[in-house]
């Protein structure tokens, strides 16, 4: 799973997503990639879930470059625990993500392909996707 290696602080707070992508939303290292149409959370877990299965059905052809990474914190409560007393543990990360946002690029298969693999990917994200096709190709 994806996990930053050191963070300066245990946890965080929540914040906002507000906005469009001004950063990321161009396929820049692929041929073919998969863009977020609207705010999210990716958890590391749903993030290696699409990636899985992506490289499951390209088997080994092309390359797969995944344009996120988890690097926030959340946390959470024990079950049965009352309200109060401060903040719960840390519990996963999760990746920010905002409309417009390139999530996944493939490159080095044929489009078809391409495209079968990121709605395969796209079926395993709690968000709404579309698939972009480099300009140029």
């Amino acid at each position: 799973m994806l996990s930053p290696r050191k963070t300066k602080f245990r946890k965080r707070q929540k914040g906002r997503l507000r906005g469009m992508a001004t950063r990321g939303n161009t396929v820049a290292f692929g041929e073919i990639g998969l863009k977020a149409l609207e705010h999210g959370k990716l958890t590391n877990q749903q993030i290696e879930a699409a990636r899985v299965a992506m490289m499951r059905h390209i088997k080994r052809g092309g390359q797969v470059f995944i344009r996120i990474f988890p690097d926030q914190v959340f946390t959470s409560k024990p079950a049965e625990v009352r309200q109060g007393k401060g903040k719960g543990a840390p519990a996963g990360w999760y990746a920010p993500v905002k409309p417009g946002r390139v999530m996944y690029e493939i490159k080095g298969v044929d489009l078809a392909t391409a495209k079968e693999a990121l709605v395969r990917a796209a079926h395993k994200l709690p968000i709404k996707t579309a698939i972009v096709v480099r300009e140029g190709l």
